[in-house]
């Protein structure tokens, strides 16, 4: 491609699509972000998996519906930041502090963030990061669901493909249930809960409140 193609290119994206555009304030708030993500990740190792337990024993794979906080990170990093890559930034970020506190996971604690961070970088990315609505926060909080669900199937001590039909078709819908509003709905209402105090000036979806 010529420098005279590329440039054109560049000139037909918003300011928060191309992945060049990050600047120091993103990637700043972006870990403050991950950090107080990854702490509520760790409250609700034990929290959320005291309910997971408890639904899950009443139906095999109905413990999904608990499973949305641990989604939280990667819709509410890509509304407050709006750039791409910023969901999986987040979410990454908030699993690794969440294994370095402490849990019982381990390291595919960070694998089920990547997986569930780029399903909804695979939705924002189709709508070319320029549609921040409350139905597209419910559909990229969805798609971490299936993230989460599409890791487990493979991965973990006990892969949940070793598991039945039965389960795997509860385990995902409500993973993506769980998802739409434990991180898709929350992650919308957050973001703007904080622009209105004001604390998101910097960023497009402050400027929007």
């Amino acid at each position: 491609m010529s420098a005279h193609s590329s440039s054109a290119v560049d000139e037909t994206l918003p300011e928060q699509y191309g992945v060049g555009h990050w600047r120091v304030v993103d990637i700043v708030v972006g870990a403050v972000l991950a950090v107080a993500v990854g702490l509520i990740f760790w409250a609700w190792d034990t929290i959320g998996y005291a309910w997971y337990s408890a639904m899950d024993t009443l139906t095999p794979g109905l413990g999904g519906l608990a499973s949305g906080i641990w989604f939280l990170g990667a819709p509410l990093g890509a509304w407050i930041i709006r750039k791409p890559g910023a969901a999986i930034y987040v979410e990454v970020l908030a699993a690794i502090v969440s294994m370095a506190i402490g849990n019982q996971w381990g390291i595919t604690t960070i694998t089920s963030g990547f997986f569930q961070a780029l399903a909804a970088e695979i939705v924002l990315f189709i709508v070319r990061y320029r549609v921040w609505t409350l139905p597209v926060a419910l559909i990229a909080g969805a798609a971490t669901g299936f993230g989460a669900w599409a890791n487990e199937l493979f991965i973990g001590s006990t892969p949940n493909i070793q598991k039945s039909f039965g389960f795997n078709v509860i385990y995902l819908v409500s993973n993506v249930i769980s998802g739409a509003v434990l991180a898709g709905l929350l992650a919308w209402l957050i973001t703007r809960a904080l622009a209105k105090t004001g604390a998101l000036s910097r960023f497009p979806s402050g400027r929007e409140a």
